[in-house]
């Protein structure tokens, strides 16, 4: 559609004037239709099976591909200041994602009263006839010439990489999770529900009394899950750690607790989850509207002004846990306020030292650069515009903050701004931690106990190819 749009008024309409509009149908169409109409047939949701067949229909819907018309009539022919008088149709055809679509109109005939009658159809690539029908306007008087107006773009809320990992997390086992004090209703359902998706067969370590009154809030059944009534927060998180230490738990879950007494016992020189040297550090994983790929921050939670060294441990735990997401070389981008090297800002020094580390091979697994501002780290555009090259730069699947202020900043801007959804857990230990917050709703929940089964399934060697 041109920028400017002239009508053709009443007095220079001819019989057999046309005018036509082309549009690729997309799927995203037709979840935007669902919202506009509050028609959520599942014939029209590309991701449903909306016979019963097995197999997700994608049909456009009926009324979206009629529309098309409307779209001729009011901005070509007659144009602006065209109004609806009728509109019959005849759905002679389907369409489907990917289809050409081709909406035109004729002028069947012109009544002394200032009625037009136009035959209309919508037609496939082929010739295909999907809508016929005919509609009669009340066609503008005087000439009309105005420039589209800027209308809102749209950014649709899907989250089917979260989707995605959900299902690769689905055919295996039940991961065996320590979840310590789940003595509140969200806590408790979190693990509940993760464990009725087979994500996690979890132990409730913590007060009994409390996890009980949980259960009753939430109207939960706990009876199929072991419970330990440990009631000192320190002493159910010693448990957890002790039940990954005797192989009889693969993964920990954090509960109604504060953050560094669980985090505490994992750290513990004697009898804690550190392996070897390397430092704990917490990777969000998130599902970005608009972003065709998982997006990983880190560290958000944990090291608060980390050094270079504690920085490449940062690094190398989120390229591991992307490795177990599938990504096999993960692009790892380096933040910080400015895209080049400047000694009076510390983070670009620490950027461009990680940078050469991976060079080097003391970070191996995946692409490191950095210094990178947020723009040109995430968007092609704003990295060619600054004339950096670099396989990273605009592709960025991991994001190193510079501490985690800024870190925590990011991922909570992409979840309530952006409207991504995001999961979580501590990587560095012998074993993932997950890590929830009451402000996450019940996919982030699942999601974080999917990235942790994914993980300790890759690590393991049970995952399937």
């Amino acid at each position: 559609m041109n920028d400017l749009l002239q009508n053709v008024p009443l007095d220079r309409l001819e019989v057999a004037m046309t005018a036509s509009q082309s549009r690729t149908c997309a799927a995203s169409d037709f979840y935007v239709f669902a919202n506009a109409s509050g028609n959520f047939n599942p014939m029209h949701l590309p991701k449903e099976d909306g016979d019963g067949d097995g197999t997700p229909e994608a049909v456009a819907p009926g009324m979206w591909v009629a529309s098309l018309i409307s779209a001729v009539l009011g901005c070509d022919l007659p144009g602006p200041g065209t109004l609806y008088r009728s509109q019959t149709l005849r759905f002679v055809g389907r369409a489907h994602p990917g289809d050409v679509l081709t909406a035109t109109v004729r002028i069947a005939a012109i009544g002394e009263d200032g009625l037009v009658r136009f035959d209309t159809w919508v037609e496939n690539a082929d010739g295909t006839r999907v809508v016929e029908g005919e509609a009669e306007v009340i066609a503008p008087r005087v000439p009309v010439a105005v420039r589209a107006g800027e209308v809102p773009g749209l950014t649709l809320r899907s989250h089917e990489h979260f989707d995605r990992l959900l299902d690769a997390a689905e055919p295996l086992p039940a991961l065996p999770t320590a979840v310590v004090a789940p003595e509140s209703p969200d806590a408790l359902a979190g693990a509940v529900l993760a464990a009725r998706r087979t994500l996690i067969d979890p132990v409730l370590i913590g007060h009994a009394d409390r996890i009980a009154e949980a259960a009753q809030a939430e109207g939960l059944d706990i009876s199929p899950y072991r419970l330990l009534d440990i009631r000192d927060h320190r002493l159910a998180a010693q448990e957890a750690v002790k039940m990954v230490l005797a192989g009889q738990a693969a993964a920990v879950m954090k509960g109604h607790l504060h953050t560094d007494i669980l985090l505490g016992e994992v750290v513990r020189r004697d009898g804690g989850l550190r392996r070897g040297g390397r430092r704990l550090s917490h990777v969000f994983v998130m599902d970005v509207p608009g972003l065709d790929h998982l997006l990983m921050v880190t560290d958000a939670a944990i090291n608060i002004s980390p050094d270079l060294q504690t920085k490449a441990d940062i690094i190398r735990n989120a390229i591991e846990l992307a490795h177990s997401l599938g990504l096999a070389e993960p692009k790892v981008g380096v933040l910080s306020a400015i895209e080049t090297v400047n000694p009076a800002i510390p983070s670009t020094l620490d950027a461009a030292v990680l940078s050469k580390m991976a060079e080097r091979g003391q970070i191996t697994g995946g692409l490191v650069d950095g210094p990178l501002a947020m723009d040109n780290a995430v968007d092609l555009g704003a990295a060619a515009t600054k004339g950096i090259r670099s396989l990273v730069a605009g592709r960025a699947e991991i994001l190193v903050a510079p501490n985690m202020e800024a870190g925590n900043m990011l991922a909570k801007e992409l979840t309530f701004l952006a409207h991504a959804q995001s999961s979580g857990v501590v990587m560095g230990a012998k074993c993932p931690i997950i890590l929830t917050s009451r402000a996450d709703d019940e996919k982030s929940r699942l999601v974080s106990c999917a990235v942790a089964a994914l993980h300790a399934a890759r690590v393991a060697g049970t995952r399937p190819a």
